[in-house]
């Protein structure tokens, strides 16, 4: 952030994305001319494809920047299609490449480049004619040629001259060209590409040459006419067809001359009548109608200007600074409105009437694309019309802004009215019925389900403005400026859709310098600016509510649009808005805004409630803020009481929370049982609250509790309400044994957020409830969640009162009770409790992590020598297994708070094992280097502190169940990281041995605990196969594994352990003799473990006899395995029976 030095305004740098020329011409040429080397190879070809687009997409927004360029690039690619060497693969890249600059640049521009030479038009129609209309892969070809074709018929001679003796040869049974090209445009009228938009261009250039149109004009209409009453749009070609003859219709209106089209626009709007194009469900085939309708309606009226117009001065910038006066230059170029020339007075066709009701439906059409044409349509009809007429229409437009019309009503009545006014066709004297009706299209908002209506109405009431701006002088628009510029400035900052708050900003300097203060506003309001919301609300409002001309505008808008808003976000964005603003008018908030929120707070909506209470908690808290900086009676400075009790009957947490932090003078008085009332039921009924909602009701109750307690249970600074206090902690503490999980939550948190002064006295009684919720009781229902937050209270609580050595265990931590805070966080710290949702224990050992943290840190601070060395030394112990287990987002919060503690210098952390050796593997700068979250580059570092004896158990029981995970990253990094260490250790026997120790050790303590002694046989099996032990430690390894699968139904640990049974094959002697004798027994197992004993004989014995026990039963696989013991020299294994005793 910029500093201002020396007075001077800091310099403020833009970025800006226009571009000044075609910079990639070169790298376009080398593409272009690289094609006849490409385009047999498919890889190939797509990778210039992509290049040419990606550098041709960069100029959509600036395409004219291409004009000079768009001549050699035509040039190269027609002289390779033109070659006759070129194979049809290259000519259809060509055109793809002529197509794909023909995109950026348009082709009403494009096209006009193409040569239309005489000699062009028959090798163009021929090309044309051989091409597939089918070819999905070639549509671009198609596209290209008939725009081609297009320009080639403009040549200003007569086709039949390009017949030759057509006419006098009978022999020769051939069309002519003129036949030719209307039968091409009619067949790709029909396809469904995009080469039918290019074939209706073509009818327009040719069919309205002279010599065409004496012949053609009526036979081609009768066509379109007849296929659009023959085509029905149910089918999907039906709708293809439809398409084009509408689009070759709405272009030859448009192109051709009134004269010529003027007797078939009767006929054809009949036909168009009897289709009901306007009841299409297809909103292209409406949209297309409506063109056609509207270009009618121009036939039939004469092109004339209206001279009743509202002309705002002269178009010509030299002209307006040529005038003497701006008074001179409205009298000189504003035309007399009352007088109208005698050529208006002319007979308006009846069918007129007819097409501008149509358009006027049209803007009430469910599609954008629809309203749109129709409003432009509405545009240019009127301009034909006389004064009394238009003067109709703008009145039939007004009704599109009734309440009972839609959405889509508004909408095209905003765009209809930004034609109008844009074409001068609204007179000045419609501005004070238009007006109010554009500035409640500005704040226009309807709920529908779970969504609103209406942004797209408001983004075109900003282009309303738009147009008013261009289209009125000053004068005109001053009446209404203030309304225009309170209603932009509300939409600039309060609207809630990003694209309606960026086109309000770019409308604030429109009123040409009418707008108040615009300059200022539009500084802090720009286009980018608006783009946070949050930013919108908290802070431009505030200043914008800084100019008197905005203030109240934007208060009431909050109060009657925002407060009561169906997205909760709005409602809470709108209250704080308005804590922010009530220092702006705090005499209005208080006698004019709190009073009208009142009775909202009472009504039966619940949106409009929820938002009218977090509103009076809000503006309550910021008079007492703006009292109290004015060293005035925060009771009476602004508020009467009456207001403020008639408001505590509705109040919730939130309001508590603010009312007490304003200090209201209502200690002792009966409405605290009420507040207290309300806070405890919402923590003990948590349960009854949906999981979306839950958290946010908590975390309000907790605070509006500190809040409560600060304030009204304080006997003197620092000293309790005995009453109180022993009535909320037996309360909370009771809740803490409730049979309901969230009432445990809430009531846990509940201890944590009571004041110091609250705790001092029940230490005692606190810290033992919340260290019994954190254990874990083996009972049917999962109370994880209470022991999570039972944790989180039990630090919250230590850092509420502090520590002292010789203080009094009933007062603060102290050398009396911090071993059992220690020892119960480290107790969680082994909380692996597993439910459907998994492992949950997680979010136990999680919190537990954050409090050792916290504890430690403010113990270290005030006297460290509480902490013991076997404290320590097991905290980071656990901390170092949680760093090196699967789950990431657990790891990376272990791996955090295991170098927060390590780093900690003022003061550090005493008693930590192998500090120097910690601070060697992790230096103080991996603190914000090292990415825990990633298995690549945590497990590199963790698999060192198994060198370092005091670690090695915690380090290797947390890579075990990383190593034999499911994680396919995990155990890839992990295993990677453990077989270097090993691989580093081969040749140190007592490094070896101990690490053997300890990895029996783990087994020894998690027999027959899945969590751990599935995995562990995995890794088991990876080491043994790395061969990294040697004949002792299976011995061992043996017996456990014996014991682990003894009378096991885990299928999974059954093959886990068969596998590490495989492994230790290896070894010669009487570990083998007993693997392989417990291998032939599993081969009786009930369960299909014979493939892994499989591939361990299979080298030794016939590999079909062994596979096949699989199939056979119990009896045959036991008479096959006594003749395998048999041939190893093994004794058979006796069945045990099972002796049943009865009783007496």
């Amino acid at each position: 952030m910029e500093t201002v030095c020396d007075g001077e305004e800091p310099e403020v740098v833009t970025q800006a994305c226009l571009l000044s020329e075609f910079s990639e011409k070169g790298e376009a040429r080398a593409l272009i001319n690289s094609l006849p080397d490409i385009h047999h190879d498919p890889v190939s070809r797509e990778a210039t494809i992509e290049k040419f687009v990606v550098i041709m997409d960069r100029y959509q927004e600036q395409p004219h920047l291409l004009d000079p360029h768009l001549e050699w690039m035509l040039n190269i690619l027609l002289e390779m299609i033109r070659n006759e060497k070129s194979p049809p693969l290259m000519v259809h890249l060509c055109f793809k490449f002529l197509y794909i600059i023909s995109k950026v640049r348009g082709y009403k521009i494009f096209m006009q480049l193409f040569p239309h030479e005489v000699s062009d038009v028959l090798p163009v129609l021929d090309l044309l004619c051989r091409q597939d209309p089918k070819d999905t892969e070639t549509w671009e070809t198609r596209y290209i040629l008939l725009l081609w074709l297009s320009m080639t018929c403009l040549i200003p001679f007569d086709l039949s001259r390009l017949d030759g003796h057509l006419s006098t040869d009978p022999g020769l049974n051939r069309e002519s060209i003129m036949d030719r090209i209307l039968a091409v445009a009619k067949s790709f009228l029909r396809v469904s590409d995009k080469s039918r938009d290019a074939a209706s261009v073509l009818v327009s250039k040719f069919v309205t040459r002279p010599d065409v149109k004496l012949k053609r004009l009526g036979d081609f209409l009768d066509w379109c006419l007849t296929t659009i009453s023959q085509t029905s749009e149910i089918t999907m070609e039906g709708t293809v067809t439809l398409d084009g003859a509408l689009q070759s219709l709405a272009q030859l209106f448009k192109h051709g001359k009134r004269d010529d089209f003027l007797q078939y626009a009767p006929t054809v709007l009949q036909c168009l009548n009897q289709k009901r194009i306007a009841e299409s469900n297809q909103a292209t085939l409406r949209k297309l109608g409506v063109k056609v309708v509207q270009r009618l309606g121009l036939t039939f009226l004469k092109p004339r200007l209206a001279k009743w117009r509202y002309q705002r001065g002269s178009r010509s910038l030299a002209v307006n600074l040529a005038q003497s006066s701006v008074t001179g230059s409205v009298e000189a170029t504003k035309t007399d409105l009352e007088s109208v020339s005698q050529e208006e007075d002319y007979d308006i066709p009846e069918d007129v009437e007819n097409i501008i009701e149509q358009l006027l439906v049209g803007l009430k059409d469910k599609e954008t694309i629809v309203r749109w044409s129709s409003a432009k349509g509405i545009g240019r009809v009127t301009g034909r019309l006389p004064k009394q007429l238009a003067d109709e229409v703008v009145e039939s437009v007004l009704e599109c802004f009734s309440f009972q019309e839609t959405d889509n009503a508004w909408h095209g009545g905003c765009l209809a009215f930004a034609e109008l006014g844009r074409r001068g066709l609204l007179l000045p004297s419609r501005l004070s019925d238009v007006v109010p009706l554009i500035i409640r299209a500005l704040t226009y908002d309807e709920k529908r389900g779970a969504c609103s209506l209406g942004s797209n109405v408001r983004d075109a009431a900003c282009y309303v403005c738009w147009a008013f701006a261009r289209a009125y002088e000053p004068s005109e628009l001053k009446p209404y400026v203030n309304q225009i510029a309170s209603a932009l400035v509300i939409a600039t900052v309060f609207d809630r859709n990003i694209t309606c708050r960026k086109a309000a900003s770019v409308n604030i300097l429109s009123p040409q310098g009418t707008f108040p203060h615009g300059i200022d506003i539009v500084t802090a309001a720009d286009y980018f600016t608006v783009g946070n919301v949050n930013n919108c609300y908290l802070t431009i409002s505030v200043y914008i509510a800084g100019f008197e001309e905005y203030t109240k505008p934007l208060i009431d808008h909050l109060v009657h649009m925002k407060v009561n808003h169906w997205d909760g976000v709005i409602r809470e964005l709108a209250t704080k808005a308005l804590h922010n603003l009530t220092a702006q008018a705090p005499e209005y908030m208080a006698n004019t805004v709190l009073p009208q929120l009142l009775p909202m707070a009472t009504g039966m909506d619940l949106h409009r409630r929820h938002g009218a209470i977090l509103a009076c908690a809000e503006i309550t808290h910021a008079l007492y803020e703006i009292a109290t900086q004015k060293n005035r009676d925060p009771v009476i400075a602004f508020l009467h009481p009456d207001l403020v009790f008639s408001c505590l009957f509705f109040s919730v947490c939130g309001l508590i929370e603010k009312l007490s932090l304003s200090k209201m003078p209502f200690k002792d008085d009966p409405v605290i049982t009420g507040w207290q009332w309300l806070i405890d039921d919402s923590l003990k009924n948590l349960h009854l609250f949906s999981s979306g909602a839950r958290r946010g009701i908590q975390d309000s109750a907790l605070s509006a509790l500190a809040a409560l307690c600060r304030q009204y249970y304080q006997v003197e600074p620092g000293v309790a309400n005995v009453e109180m206090q022993d009535q909320l902690v037996s309360q909370y503490l009771s809740a803490l044994m409730s049979p309901e999980v969230l009432t445990r939550c809430g009531c846990a948190l509940a201890l944590g957020s009571l004041p110091p002064f609250m705790i001092r006295g029940k230490l005692q009684k606190i810290l033992p409830g919340l260290q019994a919720a954190c254990k874990v009781v083996q009972k049917a229902e999962s109370q994880t969640e209470a022991r999570r937050d039972a944790a989180t209270a039990m630090s919250q609580v230590c850092v509420a009162v502090g520590v002292c050595a010789q203080g009094s265990p009933d007062r603060v931590l102290c050398e009396g009770n911090i071993r059992p805070v220690y020892e119960a966080l480290l107790g969680c710290m082994n909380d692996y409790s597993m439910d459907s949702r998994g492992d949950v224990g997680a979010w136990v050992r999680a919190a537990a992590m954050s409090s050792l943290m916290d504890v430690t840190l403010l113990v270290v601070a005030s006297a460290p020598e509480l902490l013991s060395s076997d404290l320590v030394q097991r905290m980071m112990c656990c901390l170092v297994q949680q760093a090196a287990e699967k789950i990431d987002r657990y790891r990376a919060h272990a791996g955090t708070v295991f170098l927060r503690l390590l780093h900690s210098t003022d003061p550090a952390v005493p008693h930590i094992p192998h500090r120097e050796e910690l601070l060697s593997i992790f230096p103080p700068e991996t603190g914000n280097s090292l990415n825990w979250n990633a298995a690549s580059q945590a497990f590199p570092h963790i698999t060192q502190l198994l060198r370092l004896h005091q670690y090695q158990y915690h380090t290797l029981l947390g890579l075990t169940v990383s190593v034999g995970g499911l994680t396919e990253s995990t155990v890839r990094y992990s295993s990677q990281s453990l077989f270097e260490y090993l691989k580093g250790i081969q040749q140190d026997a007592t490094v070896l041995q101990q690490f053997g120790d300890t990895l029996l050790c783990i087994f020894r303590d998690n027999l027959r605990n899945d969590r751990v002694s599935v995995p562990l046989l995995k890794m088991v099996d990876q080491i043994l196969a790395n061969g990294c032990f040697d004949h002792p430690f299976c011995v061992e390894l043996l017996a456990l594994c014996k014991e682990e699968i003894k009378k096991s139904k885990d299928v999974q640990k059954l093959l886990s352990c068969v596998a590490v049974f495989c492994g230790m094959v290896q070894f010669k002697g009487d570990v083998r003799q007993k693997v392989l004798v417990q291998l032939l027994m599993l081969l009786c197992h009930p369960f299909p473990v014979v493939s892994p004993l499989a591939l361990v004989l299979c080298p030794r014995f016939n590999s079909d006899s062994i596979v096949s026990l699989g199939e056979s039963d119990i009896a045959t696989v036991r008479t096959h395995r006594n003749q395998l013991c048999d041939w190893l020299g093994l004794p058979r294994p006796i069945l045990v029976t099972k002796v049943t005793h009865l009783g007496n």
